[in-house]
C-alpha cells in the first residue's frame, strides 16, 4: 500500500504531525506500536505544556516572556541547547493553544500544590491521556488511518530518502515519513550499555525504573544511527526523576514522583546528604534528582521530612514510611542509625531561622554545611517523621537525530527531502541535559506540527511531479 504521509509513533508529536499533514491535504497513516488501550506513549503521562505569553491568557497568569523562558532553559541545560531550535520551540508554545483547542484539547487552571506553574504552564483538563484521546478523535474524524499494535521493525531508505517501512513482513510505502517513535528508555539492555559499569562495580541502569511507556525501545533510532543519520545528545542524558522505589518497572507515571525533596533532606544509603535540596524551584529541579540518585551507591536515596512538610506537596501514590522518632525512621528505612542521626543533627544545627515561603526563593538556609541547603531549610524536628525510598525513574532519553527548523532528518549534514523527525527522537537538540516542567510537550507540539506540514508538502510535491511526468 502507498500513502502520502506515514507517521510512525502514537504520542503528542506523532498526533500533531498527523493532524497537520491531514489538514494540509495529504492522506495519512499513523502506526502506533502499542495496543489501543496503551496508546499515546509518554504523552499519556503528562499534565501540562510550558507556554510563553506576554500577558495573562485564560488559564495562564501574569506574563512569561520569551527571554525568561529561554533563560530558564539555558540554566537547566547548562548551555547544552541549540538556541535557534530552542527559541523556535518557545515561540511556537505561545501560539499553539488555539489550534490544540480546535482539536478538542481543554485547559484548566493549575492545581494547588504545583507551586508557581500557573504562570508558566497550561494544564490539560483530564491530563495527558485526555489530550491524547482528543487528538485521536480528531484524527479519526479527519480521515487519518490509525493502526495499533503495529511496531515498525525497519525502514527502507535510499540515499537519505524514505522509501518504505516494515511492520513484520508487510511493506508500507509512503511519499514522506515522520519519525515520532520516542527514545530508547524502555530498552533496558541499551540503557545498561549506555551507562556501563561504575567505579563501585555496579551497573547503575540495572536499578532504573521506567516511569514512561514500555513501548519506546529505540528500534528505529538504532537503525538510523547505523544508517549514518546525524545525531545529537549523550545516551546517558535523560529526563530522569527520583521516584518511589516501590514503583512498577514501566508506566508508573507522575503519581510515583516524590515531590517533597525541597521540603526536607535527601540521604544516600550510607545516611549522608549529597546535594542541595533547595537549589531552585521544584519544577526547574525535579528532573535532576533521578540522575543524582543514579550516581549514589546502589542507585538509591531517601527523602526525609517531618510533620511541617505534610500537606505542602502533591502526595505520591504510596504513603511514606512513618515513625514517631528519627532513630525509629532510620531503622525502618534500613539506614545506619548513628550516621543518620549525625547527618540530621548537623543539618538541624546548620539551619538559619528565616521566613519560610515555599512559593519564593526564601531566606531559610543552612550555614557551614556541605552540601548547603540554600532555600527552604528548616530543622526536621516535628513528629511524625516520614521517609520515602527513591530510585531513578527514566521518562525519556535525549540521544536523538540532529535536525533544523525544517525538522528534516540529516545525513552528512544534508537534510532528507522526505524524512522528518519530531518529539523525543529529536528533543536532544533542545535538551542536551536537564529539564524544566512542560518543555517536552512544547518540543513535541512545535516539531510535530512542523514535521507534519513539511511531510505533507514533500508528499504533495512528489505527487505533482509524478502526475506531470
Amino acid at each position: 500500500m502507498t500513502v502520502d504521509v506515514l507517521v510512525i509513533g502514537g504520542g503528542n508529536a506523532a498526533l500533531c504531525a498527523a493532524l497537520m499533514a491531514r489538514e494540509a491535504g495529504a492522506s495519512v497513516l499513523l502506526l502506533e506500536a502499542a495496543p489501543r488501550e496503551w496508546r499515546g506513549g509518554n504523552s499519556a503521562h503528562t499534565r501540562n505544556l510550558r507556554c510563553m505569553h506576554e500577558a495573562p491568557q485564560d488559564v495562564l497568569t501574569e506574563a512569561y516572556p520569551e527571554e525568561e523562558y529561554w533563560q530558564d532553559l539555558l540554566k537547566v541545560t547548562g548551555g547544552q541547547t541549540d538556541e535557534a531550535l530552542a527559541r523556535l520551540t518557545i515561540r511556537a508554545s505561545g501560539n499553539c493553544r488555539d489550534w490544540m483547542r480546535r482539536h478538542g484539547v481543554h485547559f484548566q487552571p493549575s492545581l494547588s500544590g504545583t507551586l508557581h506553574l500557573s504562570r508558566t504552564n497550561a494544564f490539560f483538563m483530564g491530563g495527558g491521556k485526555a489530550l491524547v484521546n482528543a487528538y485521536y478523535r480528531s484524527a479519526e474524524k479527519l480521515g487519518v488511518r490509525i493502526r495499533y499494535q503495529a511496531p515498525v521493525e525497519r525502514l527502507e531508505l535510499e540515499q537519505g530518502r524514505f522509501v518504505a517501512a516494515y511492520v513484520g513482513s508487510e511493506r508500507i510505502m509512503a511519499k514522506a515519513c515522520v519519525l515520532a517513535a520516542g527514545g530508547f528508555e524502555s530498552n533496558l539492555e541499551w540503557l545498561r550499555q549506555a551507562w556501563g559499569q561504575n567505579e563501585r562495580g555496579e551497573w547503575p541502569a540495572d536499578n532504573f525504573l521506567i516511569r514512561g511507556t514500555r513501548f519506546n525501545q529505540g528500534v528505529l533510532l538504532k537503525q538510523l544511527l547505523a544508517a549514518g543519520a546525524d545525531t545529537v545528545g549523550d545516551p546517558t542524558q535523560a529526563h530522569m526523576v527520583a521516584i518511589d522505589a516501590r514503583a512498577p518497572l514501566y508506566d508508573g507515571g507522575i503519581c510515583t514522583r516524590i515531590d517533597c525533596v525541597s521540603l526536607g533532606v535527601v540521604l544516600n544509603r550510607e545516611g549522608r546528604r549529597f546535594y542541595d535540596e533547595g537549589e531552585d524551584f521544584w519544577p526547574k529541579r525535579y528532573a535532576i534528582w533521578g540522575r543524582l540518585v543514579a550516581q549514589q551507591p546502589g542507585q538509591v536515596g531517601y527523602s526525609i521530612i517531618d510533620a511541617k512538610a505534610m500537606g505542602r506537596f502533591m502526595p505520591p501514590v504510596f504513603p511514606g514510611v512513618r515513625a514517631d522518632t528519627l532513630p525509629e525512621l532510620a531503622q525502618l528505612l534500613g539506614l545506619d542509625v548513628p550516621t543518620f542521626m549525625q547527618t540530621l543533627n548537623d543539618y538541624n544545627k546548620a539551619c538559619q531561622v528565616g521566613t519560610f515561603d515555599h512559593t519564593v526563593l526564601d531566606n531559610c538556609r543552612t550555614e557551614g554545611l556541605a552540601p548547603a541547603k540554600t532555600h527552604w531549610a528548616r530543622p526536621i524536628d516535628t513528629a511524625p517523621f516520614h521517609g520515602y525510598a527513591l530510585k531513578p525513574g527514566v521518562t525519556f532519553t535525549y540521544l536523538g537525530l540532529k535536525t533544523d527548523a525544517s525538522s528534516a532528518v540529516r545525513f552528512d549534514n544534508k537534510p532528507s527531502d522526505n524524512l522528518f523527525v519530531a518529539g523525543e527522537m529529536m528533543a536532544g537538540n533542545v535538551l542536551g541535559k536537564g529539564y524544566t516542567a512542560g518543555v517536552g510537550m512544547s518540543i513535541g507540539t512545535a516539531f510535530g506540527r512542523i514535521a507534519g506540514t513539511q511531510a505533507a508538502q514533500a508528499a504533495l510535491k512528489s505527487g505533482a511531479r509524478h502526475a506531470g511526468a
